[in-house]
């Protein structure tokens, strides 16, 4: 085909465009729309190639290959199934030599195109379809990028997602586990009476996480509101109302910094669940990984990217081991959190051991618990695990400890260094609970941008008596960044927000 190469270039030359608008010109000349409203396929692209031979099939897709032969034409078309090679002849068992030369004059790479025609296996044992009808559904003015280089630029592959989904099978497969992961996890839920709702994501107050919220306007209220920061609060109050198990999937937005592990936007689920406890929850959490990942991979067995992008192997295989903040910090750097009870204290602890933390002077003392355990503890643990009782200045929602009020009772699961899954026993006493909210208005009022918002109605909703509840919470970006060995969240979401060009 002439000026294929051109074609499949990663630019688009105003020379090439004009190209294929002259051939749009010629197919409409020909009697052909260039752009058709539908087409019915008898099968997809993958379904085709398990028919028998001389099976008849019509198939649509991308034409992703175009060799010109002279009197013949291979090619592949591309649908979400998968690849299959089309052969168009000039014959009495495909079309005619008139029909053969008005097609290669029109088709471009990138075109989509419907076929009929029998499924056949070439001599070379190449499975393929001789055409015996071609139909242009949609010509594509712009080539594709080159297809043995891709889309290898990684800020166009997030600004042209398109590009990369039609040129790139492992990005594609990737987003088809993403898909999956869902299912799975919603098919998980109902199996176990979970029931799946929905709650705002517009909200006057910006409360259930320690974050700074997105700010807009409400034009028809005359309102300033927030982006949620999590649904927790909602979520808890159908509790109250009597939905015993609930959950929800869906964004959230946390106006924080952007690096590779954490976005500004993006999806969580979020579970709560009456009568539970967050040992409940420990076992919820195992039975979950232990069950998706062997209907989805196989085996629990999964190969991740570290964060200094290294390959191991994490074993998903439950029981998990289950280790304190106090144990797990005394083992790495020889701290005994429980005997610095300030954090001044804690401060001199940390600083005699010659462990430097960043803007440790301004640190409460469970904060600075957080940053120590992130800096001599998190990066070491690369099987699931199990961390517990954490201080409850980090947990403002989080039920105390009936024996050591100053922990909560709750865990995060950490796997190859990061934090995958947040939960609690949650705090249904209204009166801690407003407590707890007045110490954050505290913290908000002395410059704490992360504080957590007080919202009174959720106050009052708990003075009508919500019922003993452990809630639980997975990054969805997170997780499937994880399973597919991915270094960036951007490399799991579709369309990630970019500065414009």
């Amino acid at each position: 085909m002439s000026g294929q190469q051109s074609e499949q270039s990663a630019g688009t030359a105003p020379e090439e465009r004009a190209d294929r608008l002259k051939k749009l010109a010629r197919a409409r000349d020909a009697g052909m729309s260039g752009y058709e409203d539908s087409f019915e396929r008898s099968h997809t692209v993958a379904e085709a190639r398990e028919l028998a031979e001389q099976t008849e099939t019509t198939i649509a897709g991308r034409l992703m290959r175009y060799r010109n032969m002279g009197k013949m034409v291979f090619g592949d078309v591309l649908d979400q199934s998968g690849s299959i090679q089309i052969v168009l002849r000039i014959g009495d068992d495909s079309v005619s030599k008139e029909v053969f030369d008005t097609l290669v004059d029109v088709l471009s790479v990138g075109d989509i195109v419907g076929v009929r025609g029998n499924r056949f296996t070439t001599n070379k044992g190449e499975v393929s379809v001789l055409v015996r009808e071609l139909t242009l559904l949609t010509k594509a003015l712009r080539p594709l990028p080159d297809k043995w280089h891709g889309l290898k630029d990684v800020e166009q592959k997030y600004r042209k997602r398109y590009l990369d989904l039609i040129t790139d099978e492992e990005t594609r497969e990737r987003f088809l586990f993403r898909s999956r992961f869902v299912a799975a996890l919603r098919a998980f839920y109902a199996a176990r009476g979970f029931m799946e709702v929905e709650t705002p994501v517009l909200a006057v107050g910006a409360s259930g996480a320690l974050a700074q919220p997105f700010t807009t306007h409400y034009n028809a209220l005359d309102l300033d509101v927030n982006l949620r920061i999590a649904p927790e609060l909602y979520l808890k109050q159908a509790v109250i109302g009597g939905f015993e198990r609930v959950f929800e999937i869906g964004k959230v937005f946390r106006n924080e910094g952007m690096d590779a592990s954490h976005l500004q936007e993006f999806t969580t689920v979020e579970h709560y669940a009456a009568y539970w406890d967050y040992h409940d929850n420990m076992r919820f959490t195992e039975e979950l990984f232990g069950t998706l990942l062997t209907e989805l991979l196989g085996t629990t067995e999964v190969t991740m990217l570290n964060r200094t992008h290294e390959e191991v192997m994490v074993d998903f295989k439950p029981p998990y081991p289950v280790v304190t903040f106090r144990e797990l910090i005394k083992q790495d750097c020889g701290i005994n959190i429980a005997e610095h009870t300030t954090a001044d204290a804690l401060r001199s602890a940390i600083a005699d051991a010659g462990i430097t933390l960043e803007h440790a002077d301004t640190l409460g003392r469970g904060n600075l618990i957080d940053a120590l355990y992130k800096k001599v503890s998190r990066p070491k643990l690369v099987r699931p695990t199990f961390l517990t009782e954490h201080p409850i200045d980090l947990s403002p929602l989080a039920r105390p400890n009936n024996e050591n009020p100053a922990v909560a009772d709750r865990f995060q699961l950490v796997t190859n260094g990061w934090e995958i899954v947040n939960a609690y026993s949650e705090l249904g006493d209204p009166l801690l609970q407003e407590e707890s909210f007045q110490q954050q208005a505290v913290a908000q009022a002395h410059g704490d941008a992360e504080a957590m918002s007080k919202d009174a109605a959720f106050v009052t909703s708990l003075e009508y008596g919500m019922p003993p509840t452990s809630g639980w919470a997975i990054g969805i970006d997170r997780i499937v960044a994880l399973l597919t060995k991915q270094p960036n969240l951007r490399d799991v979401v579709l369309f990630p927000l970019l500065r414009p060009e």
